[in-house]
This record gives structure tokens, sequence and C-alpha cells, in this order.
């Protein structure tokens, strides 16, 4: 787990300049028949999770999550009082037993990746990157779990529980979930083929949950740019944070609810969204009936559902994003656009703008110093 320590900066430049996607959406063999795990998976009653920004969800073959977007914010183009060697005296450990977790989760269940990547969006987007969302009900918490961003579909926490548990054994109240919940999201990315990053670590966690932020803050599957483009402004995100985010579905599913409504009544008139490639339409609707199957899933990205690359931009050009957050990317803004475009053609700009946006996603409204605390257990206060 070397590779992952703050200092090796030499290997962070490797990978981005080694990096090379060789193949074309078009050299892509078919992924309705490589995937079958993916198209038509679950059912009505299978606890699915819904669609929406961030990383795509994941989990276990019956609790399937979804995309979910993160926001921005308070950044100032540093990491304020956050650093990335924040544990190397305290925790010299820490990317080593966060890897090891994610290396065998990831093994057994390549889209837990997605699922602890929309973690850390979702967690950042209400009152900060201060693991509110990984705290359960409690007499004095209403958990965001509940929120309907989050119900029935965020996952990821079995994995958070297992990295906490094996960090409180080698160095007890010193990493903050946090921090872990910003580690495990790194990790899954690198683990998936994605870029690496350095984290500014120094979170502490908060005391505090707001189920009614998440249900105002995190932008649904069905939004329009303009509402995507006001929300994470009022983050602090830009354009370019915006679309590059948005590259987390390249990885993860989302629930036939999530984009039936682009089938079937994009408008109101009972016609489906013309902006929706004819054969990749019909694939849909063949797994997303009109009535019914609202918790069947499908890949955000279905050339490569697991491997963390440009592919989803290539997939928006050819009017194949699958939900309308990702589609209204390329056809209602010319700076998203050409951003979609850019991002398609080259991917180790994608990869540079993704790790940029992610450090600066990361730094929403951190609680450090005496604020906030280390829990012992993530899911509830000490």
């Amino acid at each position: 787990m070397a590779f992952l320590k703050p200092y090796c900066v030499f290997m962070f430049m490797v990978l981005f300049s080694s990096y090379v996607i060789t193949l074309s959406v078009a050299d892509r063999p078919n992924v309705f028949s490589k995937f079958p795990s993916y198209w038509g998976g679950g059912g009505d009653d299978s606890n699915e999770g819904n669609g929406g920004f961030g990383g795509g969800g994941g989990g276990d073959d019956s609790n399937e999550g979804n995309g979910g977007f993160g926001g921005g914010g308070g950044y100032n183009g540093g990491y304020s009082s956050l650093f990335p060697g924040f544990y190397e005296n305290s925790c010299p450990q820490v990317d080593d037993i966060v890897m090891s977790v994610l290396e065998q989760a990831i093994s057994r269940q390549p889209r837990t990746a997605a699922a602890l990547l929309r973690l850390q969006f979702h967690d950042c987007f209400v009152q900060g990157c201060d693991a509110s969302i990984l705290l359960d009900d409690s007499s004095t918490i209403a958990s965001e779990k509940r929120s309907n961003a989050n119900r029935n579909s965020i996952r990821g926490f079995e994995v958070i529980d297992e990295i906490k548990s094996k960090l409180e054994q080698a160095c007890p109240q010193i990493v903050s979930c946090a921090d872990i919940v910003a580690l495990a999201a790194r990790g899954s990315v690198v683990l998936s083929g994605g870029p690496n990053w350095e984290v500014p670590l120094g979170r502490r966690d908060s005391r505090t949950a707001s189920l009614s932020a998440s249900n105002n803050n995190i932008p649904p599957p069905n939004s329009t740019l303009q509402n995507l483009i006001a929300l994470f402004n009022r983050q602090g995100l830009g354009e370019v944070d915006l679309v590059a985010l948005s590259g987390s579905h390249t990885i993860g599913v989302a629930r036939c609810v999530s984009f039936k409504q682009r089938l079937y009544n994009q408008n109101g008139n009972d016609q489906p969204d013309e902006t929706l490639e004819i054969n990749y339409f019909n694939n849909l609707k063949s797994v997303c009936p009109r009535s019914g199957g609202d918790n069947i899933i499908s890949p955000l990205d279905y050339s490569s559902p697991t491997k963390f690359d440009n592919a989803y931009f290539q997939l928006i050009i050819l009017g194949k994003g699958l939900l309308n957050s990702d589609q209204v990317l390329l056809t209602q803004n010319t700076r998203t656009m050409e951003l979609v475009q850019s991002y398609a053609e080259d991917a180790s700009l994608f990869f540079e703008d993704f790790a940029s946006s992610m450090v600066k996603m990361g730094n929403i409204s951190p609680l450090t110093g005496y604020n906030g605390e280390v829990r012992k257990n993530c899911r509830f206060i000490n």
C-alpha cells in the first residue's frame, strides 16, 4: 500500500502520464450480453438504489445503490487546516489499513467502489464533510440515511465499519470517520482504475445530522442543468467541477425509477426523451417497463460499469447517458458541452480535473481542531 503514502508524489504523476484509454465506445463488446447481472438485475422488492449525482451506488447483489451528487464549498484554493500528512506520526499505517480492507471488499463485489465514492458526495453535500451521513437514528439524531436521496440506496456502511474497527485497534480514537470516508472514496477510485490524489486530512466528526438538508440539498436524477449549476455554485463549485464530478457515473448503477420518466413521459406528454439514442432507448425499455419494475437496475456506464474511465462522456455524446442529469450536460449549455467533449477525447484531462474537484469538494466546511469529535463507532456519537 506504499503507493498511497502522501509523500509518494512520483507515483501520482506516473498514474496520470501512463494511463491511456485504448478502446473507443464502438470497440467495446456488447455489454448487454457481457454484463447480464447489471441489465435487469434486482426486482420490485429487492430494495435497489436511486439514480442521482456522484459515484454510482454499489453494494451486494441484492441491495444495489445508485449515483448521487455531492457538492463543494468553502474552498480557498488550498487545504485550509487539512493536510495530507495529518496522521504521519499518530497513525502512519492509516493508508495501508484502509486499502487492505478496500481491496478485499471490492474484490468480493466491484460495485462497492461506487457505493463508497457516493458516500463522500452525499456526506459533503449536507452540512460539510463531517461523516454525518454515517449516523444512525437515535434519541437525538434523525438519520440522513432516511432521506429521499439515500433511503434504500445508500451503501458501504459495513466497509466503513470494518475500516474503523481495524483503525481503532491500531490507533485508538485517532482517525476520524470523516477522514475514513474521504480515504475510502479515493481508494475506491484508484482500485477501479482511476486517478490517485493526495487527500487532505484532519477532519473531525459531527455530533449532528440533518435529514432536512439531505432531502433538500442533493439534486435528483431528473435535475435540469440550470438547477445543477445553481446547487453547485451555492457550494462553491463551478461548471468544471460539475462536469468532472459527474464523471463519477463511470461506475455504478441506477434504478429504473430514476430514468423511467425519460422513457415514457419526459415532458408530461407521454413521449420519450428525444435525446435518447434509439437503440439505447429500446434496450432500456426492455428492462424498465412503464408500470412496475422500479427497482430493476441498469449501469450508469454500460460499456465499462466497474472501470473508472472516460467512457461515460463518450456515451453521453452518443445519446446514451442514463439519467437526465447526465445527458443535460451535453444538451443545455455550451460550456458543459465543451467539457463533456474534452473529457471524452482526453482521459488524462478528465482524471486531472476529477482529482482536483474531489480535493475541492472534500474541503467543504470540515470540522477541525476542537470542533466535533473522533467517533469510536461511526454510526453513533460518543
